[in-house]
């Protein structure tokens, strides 16, 4: 581009050779053609004596904002006939497991083919109105919706919560007997003979009046349905249980065996059921999937070297679905909480975080950005978890951003994905007990040896608000993206849980389908990983960003 601009003596300024550089990579044009256009441009016909004027940056912005203006006239036409598509966006199948209807190994960081994108100008501003490579299903984004998910907190009543958190166990229960075949639950607090005492436990209203007892484990123990090769089971405060077992004397709750949970189904594309929705001729096209999480910046400083650093990597690669995770402006970072900070956190957001993003994406046209926030973001006004979305008005309303709130199930081309940026994964290797027993008909999941893969598995098998207790005070969730009540004391503030509102947490979609996601997303400052767990039967997929 350099030697083209330099052919008739034009400026060799710097900042118009990347202008030009910029405009090729965005529009999709060679060197030659945005010479040729920069020349129709800068001609000026005359009767005595035609020239060309010299090449700057007004006549490179002009010629900008007339590409934006033709293109977006373009883009518009395309749009009416296939809406749809242009609003969502599409996985390479032959990248899945075998058990998903796929031939190769799983993964979804895959690499396709560029398609240039259109342009269109909002209030003076170029904002990228892309044909995107990619078809995104995200949560329903209609007024109820969103009202729904940005509801009132502090507003929680005793009852309220009590309600939820009994409602479930009693669900949960049915699905206890349908899966081991159980004719009847009985109530733990009853008098069946025995001795013994340790952990305490709760049944529901419905089964046993909410009556709490002491629980004991049998010398031996046995554990149905587990893991294959974990050798014990994982208990944590509010984790929901299936006990055999009798009662001794109405004091305490022997248990001679535990049933494990079953876990979700697997989703339909896990079970090589294509959805009839899709366009065939764009689902069977690869897409590559970026993930990072915050803070995007050291304690030290508020300078966002990370975060910069990775968008560099993004610009390099392209990838179509770049998935960003709060905190974006940390509100527990040393330098806002002290005060020591010169910007206000709205400055610091578009300055150091939309700016750089909405850069990338404009080099990028094929990509889009999926934004779930922090209960730690300042930049959010709903500081509770469920969390709802941020304002669109925060991102400009910019339609290559989509933003979901904190927990967020979507799906990109049949592939479904949840994240949550809530350390659920910490808080439960802070609160579990392993209690060891004697494996029986143990699951086809061969992952029961390991300790991260065992964290997520509760994800999978425990069910939204529930109301079993093990230890003092302890209630969980069922199907949830957070299965510890009450949160560990020490770790609170991290969560803010709302026990009334824990729909939102659920980890079905918007729809109710009862299945798992394909792609799992858990932020943690434990060790990162990428797991594969149960893929010849169900094809969860876990992948842990490292804060």
């Amino acid at each position: 581009m350099l030697s083209l601009v330099t052919t008739r003596s034009y400026s060799s300024d710097e900042k118009l050779v990347a202008e030009c550089v910029s405009m090729c990579q965005m529009f999709n044009l060679k060197p030659e053609d945005l010479k040729w256009k920069l020349e129709a441009l800068n001609f000026r016909p005359s009767a005595t004596r035609s020239e060309l004027t010299p090449i700057t940056l007004d006549s490179i912005s002009t010629l900008k904002k007339k590409l934006q203006r033709d293109l977006a006239k373009d883009n518009a036409k395309k749009l009416q006939v296939r809406q749809r598509n242009s609003e969502n966006a599409v996985v390479n199948r032959s990248r899945l497991p075998s058990s998903m209807g796929r031939n190769t190994n799983a993964g979804v960081a895959i690499s396709v083919p560029k398609v240039s994108g259109a342009v269109k100008i909002e209030n003076g501003e170029s904002v990228i109105a892309h044909l995107s490579s990619v078809l995104f299903r995200g949560p329903e984004l209609d007024l109820a919706s969103r009202k729904n998910r940005a509801y009132r907190y502090m507003y929680e009543k005793i009852s309220e919560r009590s309600e939820a958190l009994d409602q479930v166990i009693d669900d949960l229960g049915d699905l206890i007997r349908g899966h081991y075949d159980i004719s009847e639950l009985g109530d733990p607090s009853s008098s069946t003979d025995l001795s013994e005492g340790a952990v305490m436990i709760e049944s529901s209203r419905l089964t046993s009046s909410g009556a709490r007892i002491p629980l004991r484990f049998d010398p031996v123990l046995k554990i149905r349905g587990n893991a294959k090769g974990a050798g014990g089971i994982s208990i944590f405060p509010g984790a929901i249980v299936a006990l055999r077992g009798k009662n001794g004397g109405g004091g305490y709750f022997v248990a001679t065996e535990i049933l494990a949970l079953p876990p979700l189904k697997a989703s339909p594309a896990a079970s090589g059921i294509e959805d009839p929705k899709l366009d065939p001729s764009t689902a069977s096209l690869p897409f590559s999937v970026c993930v990072a999480c915050g803070p995007y910046t050291p304690d030290a400083n508020l300078s966002y070297k990370p975060w910069r650093y990775f968008l560099q990597n993004i610009k390099t690669s392209k990838p179509e679905v770049v998935i960003l995770l709060g905190p974006f402006i940390d509100s527990t970072h040393p330098k806002i909480k002290t005060g020591d900070v010169d910007s206000a956190p709205a400055q610091l957001f578009k300055a150091h975080i939309l700016a750089p993003l909405c850069s990338f994406l404009d080099s990028s046209p094929n990509s889009i950005a999926v934004i779930v926030p922090s209960i730690r973001d300042l930049m959010s006004h709903h500081a509770v978890f469920p969390q709802s979305e941020f304002d669109g008005s925060i991102f400009n309303n910019d339609p290559r951003i989509r933003l979901l709130p904190n927990p967020g199930r979507f799906s990109i081309n049949d592939i479904s994905f949840a994240a949550t940026s809530v350390d659920v994964l910490f808080h439960l290797r802070k609160e579990e007990f392993i209690k060891r027993g004697i494996e029986v008909e143990p699951s086809n999941d061969e992952t029961g040896s390991d300790v991260m893969a065992g964290l997520s598995r509760h994800l999978l098998q425990q069910r939204r608000c529930s109301a079993f207790v093990l230890g003092l005070n302890c209630y969980l969730l069922e199907h949830s993206f957070y299965p510890l009540f009450p949160t560990p004391q020490d770790l609170a503030s991290e969560v803010n849980l709302d026990v009334s509102h824990l729909e939102g947490a659920r980890l079905t979609d918007d729809a109710g389908v009862d299945y798992a996601p394909d792609v799992l997303i858990l932020p943690s400052r434990l060790k990162h990983f990428a797991k594969v767990m149960l893929a010849k039967h169900y094809g969860y997929h876990f992948f842990k960003t490292q804060r």
